[in-house]
């Protein structure tokens, strides 16, 4: 049965009637698979329903095994952790584009009819009077993926920097049982904010548990989406999970209290007499008894120059209207540690963190090719652990498809199983 899904998802064959077929008519596919006699359609559905924690623990152990692998490949990409949410879509009558559309139309009439003006929206009016789940199933709960309103189960996913999936986290009632604060229905009228707040309260819960699965993944980087930009967060990621660096845009404005200086939209300090002049980065080491990690900042217009007398350097400002007596010109030493959200392990804006952040896709592509490829988004069910085990093996066939690449040494398939078939 596992040789079979593993078939479907390779070959992106989205239903299992249609693998039912595919394996009637292939003598080639029944034998590596094993089946004197094809299965039919519910032996398929039940085997998912009667094995769905086999298969969790097959993919647990799965990204252990794959572990070694990345790391040899890229030590730098698998110790990075990248988290994103998305949903699967039931089949469920809310989820019929003529559902929505019909509400919004109407609500887009009741505009003109009462001469409302720009500030009354349709599509956050439609989302305020939508039920929060589905009729059929309350666990079905109403989302905002991509641009569009949908019934949906939500699903957690990381994967490191090279787009390997690391773990999937199922949002069902039993999760959310184990972890109460975090947010499934609406709380506001608009649901960008309601999918924000939601993803920000998933995140601890699901790398903790991830950790604890895997003691031996050793992970220094995260990166997430602007969803994620809260001070408790950063405080969590840095002191109880022991992330080194957080790449995370902020969602609002930088403020550093209680200093002479201002700071830009990155939080580098700048000139007290020119705002716009932002000062310079110099040297990451500190040298402070304590060890206390230290960024130093200089005075933008000094400049090295070099003695040949004594052949030394030293420095020199060169401003007209200098900010300080003293001769190198002003310097800044900031702490991290007060306040990571502006300085999370890294200096936002320099040439590190937008090398590093367009990593950060590689999560946004194993979504979509787990919808696509192995066509998770269109499974006619509304079943819950059907689709947890569907989601499941898609992991696995992933994972699948990193052990076959690293037999046969053609790691540059690492993601992608076809060419290597072909």
């Amino acid at each position: 049965m596992l040789k079979a899904f593993l078939i479907q998802r390779i070959f992106s064959i989205p239903t299992d009637m249609l693998l039912i077929v595919f394996l009637k008519y292939s003598q080639e596919l029944r034998g590596f698979c094993g089946f004197d006699v094809v299965p039919d359609v519910s032996k398929f559905t039940r085997f998912k329903q009667d094995f769905l924690m086999d298969l969790q623990s097959m993919f647990d152990h799965m990204v252990d095994m794959t572990e070694p692998i990345c790391q040899k490949l890229d030590p730098h990409l698998a110790a990075m952790t990248i988290f994103d949410t998305s949903g699967i879509e039931a089949w469920v009558t809310e989820n019929n584009p003529k559902y929505t559309n019909r509400i919004i139309k109407q609500l887009k009439a009741f505009k003109k009819s009462h001469n409302l003006d720009d500030s009354y929206d349709p599509y956050k009016a439609a989302y305020g009077s939508m039920p929060t789940h589905a009729a059929s199933n309350q666990a079905i709960q109403q989302m905002y993926i991509n641009g569009h309103f949908c019934y949906a189960y939500k699903f957690g996913i990381i994967t490191n920097g090279l787009g390997i999936v690391r773990d999937i986290t199922f949002y069902n009632k039993d999760f959310l049982k184990k972890h109460p604060d975090i947010v499934v229905g609406k709380k506001s009228d608009s649901p960008d904010e309601d999918k924000s707040l939601a993803d920000s309260k998933a995140l601890l819960p699901v790398l903790i548990d991830f950790f604890q699965k895997h003691p031996l993944i050793n992970s220094k980087t995260f990166l997430g989406d602007a969803a994620f930009d809260a001070i408790n967060i950063y405080k969590s990621l840095f002191e109880e999970i022991g992330f080194q660096k957080a790449f995370i845009p902020l969602k609002t404005k930088l403020s550093v209290e209680g200093t002479d200086y201002t700071v830009n939209e990155n939080g580098i300090p700048c000139c007290p007499h020119d705002p716009s002049l932002p000062m310079r980065r110099e040297g990451s080491r500190s040298h402070l008894r304590s060890k206390l990690p230290t960024m130093k900042f200089v005075c933008p217009k000094m400049k090295w120059e070099y003695n040949p007398a004594d052949k030394s350097k030293h420095r020199v400002c060169h401003c007209d209207n200098p900010c300080t007596s003293s001769s190198c010109g002003r310097m800044i030493y900031i702490y991290p540690e007060k306040n990571l959200r502006a300085y999370p392990g890294v200096e936002r804006g320099s040439q590190e963190w937008e090398d590093t952040y367009k990593i950060r896709v590689n999560v946004e592509k194993s979504i979509n090719h787990f919808k696509d490829s192995f066509c998770i988004a269109d499974r006619k069910t509304q079943n819950e652990k059907t689709l947890h085990a569907d989601l499941l093996l898609a992991g696995i066939t992933q994972l699948v498809t990193v052990l076959v690449a690293d037999k046969i040494h053609q790691y540059q398939y690492i993601r992608s199983l076809k060419p290597l078939i072909a």
